[in-house]
């Protein structure tokens, strides 16, 4: 057994939250220089960059496997316990080995022995650990002094929960990848998500999850057993989801030590903490003895610690396996199982032509090096004995140095942050064994710039695991409705973004269409209660701003068109606000606000239905304005009946109507109520009764508007650009449902009502009082109207055709007769010879 030499040793044992790494650190840095083992790299990285806020990044080195951080006039070390350079001929006046009591752990517990054992300080050694570890110390280092330090609060049990009845800031302890991994993804479901944090995390994306639920983004942990090493976190409950483990060799229930380790880390200071289990895991339920005891901090004793020879031989092989298989000679040490080192240089010592290229202590010392590569990918004794083998064919020949091209390649074969969780996590396993490698000098060529680019990986993936276990494992938007204030979202910060987007706290839960709050389609089922509730308490205040806004905008702001389902709506930019329905009078159709106005103030409420109203009466005043004037004379009850039943059938037919359909009004007419109708500007034709101010294309386009709201139906869809603009003559298949009250449909052409009754009166006037007349056809070809179709117009207004005064051959020539009557035979359609127009100088018909 090793023997050390006399010094100041101090064992500082307590129960966890007991300040004993706050202690050791103080204790160190009051040293001229000082080196502390960590059991994590996690814990080393996290002290490391307190005392750099000391003493500065100049004086402090960083010490892992797979990182090295040591400027060259570096002062106080900070490494785990595996990486402590104790044999690299360096004398510190402060030593400290922190959760000693790992001694005890099967896999590593040999390390930390020989720490406890070896690891001393010029000046001052501290040995940090648990009120168990006490035994041993006084077996093991009689001269040191033992200080029992006392927990600063009270750890109690707070009993079985379930996930969705955690309180905030909880860990939730669970002891496989897998089953980290689906309790986050319930938390996700049921509290908005959780960080993450296990061992084989980098520092970088660990940080980072910390980072997560300090800041308060997520309030709750989901961590493997490394939470129970001293990593620094505001936990205020522990919970279990598993009491068993699988230590390596076989799955197990954890040692009340262990199970007071991690369940320790609730709390901080004099802040209390509780500890207790998940519900509907039936592995997580504590006995009432461990429950007592953890609360009392009553644990077993630790009766021996495992050993391994550290003073090894190294002329041969068979010297250092014989060293490394030695017994300890104290009782309280037992032999260490066979880590997997041991495992890897005994299955390559047995292979001749390895064994053959380990000669000399040199050779056997870089070899030994070499088998204690970790097995960062837990792949096992075989597979990583195969990988040591890859690297000894470099170091065991030629110049003794991995090639540059090997190594580059293996990293930038793990250069690539597509791929899920697990495939990330991967990635990072394996270029932690390359940064491992990478910090061993004397394997490479160009250590600097292979451990460069290694270290430059390792963030690259250790930034895109954090994003996608955020993505994975966070729902924003749901952690933030839940961290309401007393549990009310109601009572949560609630405001109106850009884009319409309403968002608590910053996340966004929502939005307004209109003045409706519309939840994110995105939100589960369950969430949108919460959502709503959110935003209920704030929306009239936002509703209210809103409304004064739609007040202060111009009046192009505002138009009318269908909405999703065709209806004829008003909008506010895009936004529907309300329909157009049926009013008092069919020219002054009423705005119906949407439900969702209902929400706004009462006052600003009022302010925009009257700023709405008044704005679609501004909207109708000028184009409606004869069709208010008709209305009105109809609705007198000194007109006549007849001419209030003649004004009401103009306004329904759209401003037109055929003089047929009005002539038994018109009988009933006398020369006053005529009169009346000239004054209210509806003029009495040949073949049409119209008003030509209501057939103006804006007039037009609202009476199609108004018919739709009338009827409870459809917006009217758009029409052919030249009927909008009420041409003189379109093709008549154009016309919406092939008519139109602005146009006398005449074969494949219809020609506008007023103008149709221009060529009429033309055709009276030049007839006088003649019996025969020429009409002349510029005005018809003027307007564009073919003379086929102006044959069928004067036709129709009772023109007949003289075939005796034409002078032409009597095949395309026709007879007419007065009134419109005409005889059997010419009743077949006409077809008049193409160009007709342009053959005649003059058209010659006669009254018939």
């Amino acid at each position: 057994m090793t023997r050390f030499s006399p010094c100041s040793v101090t064992a500082v044992l307590g129960p966890t939250n007991t300040g004993k790494t706050h202690l050791a650190i103080e204790r160190m840095c009051a040293h001229s220089s000082g080196l502390i083992g960590f059991p994590l790299r996690l814990l080393a990285r996290e002290v490391y960059d307190r005392v750099v806020r000391i003493k500065g990044p100049n004086e402090v080195a960083l010490v892992t496997g797979e990182e090295r951080i040591v400027p060259p006039g570096a002062r106080w070390f900070l490494s785990t316990a595996e990486s402590m350079p104790l044999d690299q001929g360096r004398d510190f006046a402060f030593v400290a080995i922190d959760e000693a009591q790992l001694g005890a752990h099967p896999e590593r517990g040999h390390v930390f022995t020989d720490r406890l054992l070896n690891a001393r300080g010029r000046d001052e050694t501290m040995i940090l650990g648990s009120e168990a570890l006490a035994p041993m110390v006084r077996t093991l280092v009689p001269d040191a002094e033992i200080i029992g330090r006392p927990r600063f609060s009270t750890l109690s049990y707070a009993g079985i929960k379930k996930l969705s009845r955690l309180p905030p800031r909880s860990a939730i302890v669970a002891f496989s990848a897998e089953e980290v991994y689906a309790v986050a993804e319930m938390l996700r479901r049921f509290r908005g998500g959780a960080a993450v944090v296990m061992g084989a995390l980098s520092p970088a994306t660990r940080n980072a999850q910390v980072a997560m639920y300090q800041a308060g983004e997520v309030d709750y942990l989901v961590a493997t057993d490394a939470i129970g090493m001293g990593l620094n976190m505001d936990v205020e409950h522990v919970a279990f989801a598993s009491l068993h483990k699988y230590d390596g060799a076989r799955r197990r229930r954890l040692t009340l030590a262990e199970m007071a380790q991690i369940a320790g880390r609730a709390g901080r200071h004099q802040r209390d903490g509780t500890f207790g289990s998940v519900a509907g895991h039936h592995d997580a339920q504590f006995t009432d003895e461990e429950i007592e005891r953890i609360e009392q901090h009553q644990f077993p004793p630790l009766k021996s610690l495992f050993w391994r020879e550290s003073r090894l031989r190294f002329d041969s092989l068979g010297h250092l396996i014989g060293d490394l298989e030695r017994s300890p000679s104290s009782p309280v040490l037992k032999p260490a199982p066979e880590a997997i080192d041991l495992a890897v240089l005994r299955r390559l010592a047995d292979d001749p032509q390895i064994a053959a290229s380990v000669r000399g202590t040199a050779a056997v010392r870089r070899f030994w090096s070499v088998c204690s590569l970790p097995d960062f990918q837990h792949r096992g004794a075989e597979h990583h004995a195969s990988f040591v083998s890859q690297l000894w064919r470099h170091l065991g020949q030629g110049r003794g140095h991995i090639p540059v091209d090997f190594i580059a390649r293996r990293i930038a074969d793990l250069d690539s942050v597509q791929g899920d969780v697990e495939k990330l996590g991967a990635r990072i396993a394996a270029i932690r064994t390359w940064a491992y490698v990478a910090q061993r000098r004397d394997w490479l060529a160009d250590p600097e710039e292979m451990a460069g680019r290694a270290r430059a990986v390792e963030e690259r993936l250790s930034d895109a695991l954090h994003r996608a276990l955020a993505q994975r494992f966070v729902d924003r938007r749901t952690a933030v409705l839940l961290r309401g204030l007393g549990g009310d979202a109601s009572l949560l910060p609630v405001t109106l973004e850009e884009g319409d987007s309403i968002c608590v706290d910053g996340e966004p839960i929502g939005h307004l269409r209109g003045f409706a709050f519309v939840v994110d389609a995105q939100a589960r089922l369950a969430d949108r209660k919460l959502l709503v509730a959110a935003a209920d308490r704030h929306l009239p205040c936002l509703l209210a701003q809103r409304a004064r806004a739609l007040i202060a905008d111009g009046a192009d702001a505002l138009s009318i068109r269908a909405d999703e389902k065709g209806r004829p709506a008003l909008f506010w930019h895009d936004q529907r606000i309300g329909l157009l329905v049926r009013g008092a009078s069919l020219a002054s159709p009423r705005f119906q606000a949407d439900r969702a106005l209902e929400a706004i103030p009462r006052a600003d409420q009022e302010a925009l239905l009257a700023h709405v109203a008044a704005w679609l009466d501004e909207h109708l005043r000028k184009p409606l304005a004869p069709v208010r004037a008709l209305a009105k004379a109809a609705d007198d009850r000194r007109c006549p009946g007849p001419l209030r039943a003649l004004l009401v059938q103009v306004i329904e037919a759209g401003g037109a109507m055929e003089r047929t359909t009005a002539e038994p009004l018109l009988g009933s007419i006398d020369a006053a109520g005529r009169q009346v109708l000239q004054r209210l500007g509806i003029r009495l034709g040949s073949l049409d009764v119209f008003c030509p101010a209501m057939i103006r294309p804006d007039c037009q386009r609202l009476l199609r508007l108004i018919a739709a709201v009338k009827a409870g139906g459809l917006m009217p869809s758009e029409a052919d650009p030249a009927i909008e603009a009420l041409r003189t003559v379109v093709p008549s298949g154009t016309l919406p449902s092939g008519t139109h009250p602005a146009y006398r449909v005449l074969g494949d052409q219809a020609l506008r009502v007023d103008m149709a009754e221009k060529l009429i009166r033309a055709a009276h006037d030049r007839r006088g009082q003649t019996a025969t007349f020429a009409i002349d056809p510029a005005l018809a070809i003027s307007m564009g109207l073919s003379a086929e179709n102006a044959e069928r117009l004067m036709r129709a207004a009772g023109f007949r055709r003289d075939g005796a005064a034409s002078g032409l051959p009597a095949a395309p020539l026709w007879r007419w007769r007065g009134l419109g009557r005409r005889k059997k035979q010419d009743a077949a359609p006409e077809v008049a010879a193409a160009g007709h127009f342009a053959a005649l100088k003059e058209w010659k018909v006669a009254i018939g």
